[in-house]
């Protein structure tokens, strides 16, 4: 990263771990050899995790951990942020984090949740005030979460300090988007993979795709840890997310895949219409992605 901190390519994505299952999840990620665990405030279950982290810090010390969390929409006004901070950093049991990302590029008023327009198209003075944490010390890294291409050159071309080290977006089969991960490579920005493998609806269509299928069986690895390859490939970091050891032991391990088998679903990924799998546009009535919409019963 620009700090020159390391990031670790696999994560443990916490979104929608109910809080009674994330620290099992996260001790058996943690043994399975992950360092990299990637929360939220608004998961909800951040304060699992960091009990979870306590219990093994004697033989898992935080520094050797990665911890990522979110600023939620109701806090992107300046004078919030720090406390958002500061909530998340007591829950997790820890005073500073190795990355903060913006969750989304919508600023909502805390009182009633309408969306300040303002606020959301120039996020600038919120992106002000978390430099200014990594200033004092609470954070070590900061960066975005669901930002276009538009977004990221309107932030990255006001009056900034720092760069936002990452972008982290939904990227699948499904929707892979070929266009962000080549502009964010060569404007120094790494893209971090949500819902690796489509979310909950479509992850058994997705390991059950044919080209997976294929590539899984001739590397004699599983189809999960095909798509998981795939993405560390594309250059970018994955997180999936499971409360089962088992599957979380399985996503960890990540093959190279060779060229015309990386070179074969990639082809395969990008050549289909691409289909959004997460995007709460109509919910807070703006327009968060920009793209070409599709009829929702395709």
């Amino acid at each position: 990263l620009p700090s020159g901190d390391e990031i670790p390519t696999v994560a443990l994505g916490t979104w929608k771990a109910p809080p009674a299952k994330v620290g099992a999840a996260v001790k058996a990620a943690l043994e399975t050899g992950y360092r990299h665990i990637d929360g939220a405030w608004i998961y909800g279950n951040e304060a699992e995790i960091g009990h979870a982290l306590k219990e093994v810090e004697h033989h898992i010390p935080r520094g050797s951990l990665f911890l990522t969390s979110k600023l939620w929409n109701t806090f992107h006004n300046p004078e919030d942020v720090e406390a958002a901070l500061d909530e998340t950093l007591s829950k997790l049991q820890t005073d500073y984090l190795d990355l903060y990302l913006m969750h989304w590029p919508i600023a909502q008023n805390a009182d009633d949740h309408t969306v300040d327009m303002e606020l959301s198209e120039n996020p600038v003075r919120t992106w002000k005030k978390m430099e200014e944490m990594v200033r004092k010390g609470k954070v070590r890294n900061i960066g975005v979460s669901n930002f276009n291409i538009r977004r990221l050159q309107n932030l990255t071309s006001s009056d900034i300090e720092i760069w936002p080290a990452i972008n982290q977006v939904e990227l699948n089969y499904w929707n892979p988007q070929p266009e962000l991960l080549t502009w964010s490579k060569k404007n120094n920005i790494l893209l971090e993979a949500y819902s690796p493998f489509g979310g909950s609806d479509m992850v058994g269509k997705t390991l059950k795709l044919p080209v997976v299928q294929r590539i899984a069986k001739k590397l004699k690895i599983t189809p999960a840890q095909a798509i998981v390859s795939w993405h560390v490939q594309r250059g970018t970091v994955v997180l999936p997310k499971s409360v089962d050891a088992g599957r979380i032991s399985e996503n960890y391990h990540i093959y190279a895949l060779p060229s015309e088998l990386f070179d074969e679903l990639e082809s395969a990924a990008t050549s289909h219409r691409p289909h959004r799998l997460t995007d709460p546009s109509a919910r807070w009535g703006v327009d968060i992605f920009e793209d070409e919409k599709e009829d929702q019963n395709s």
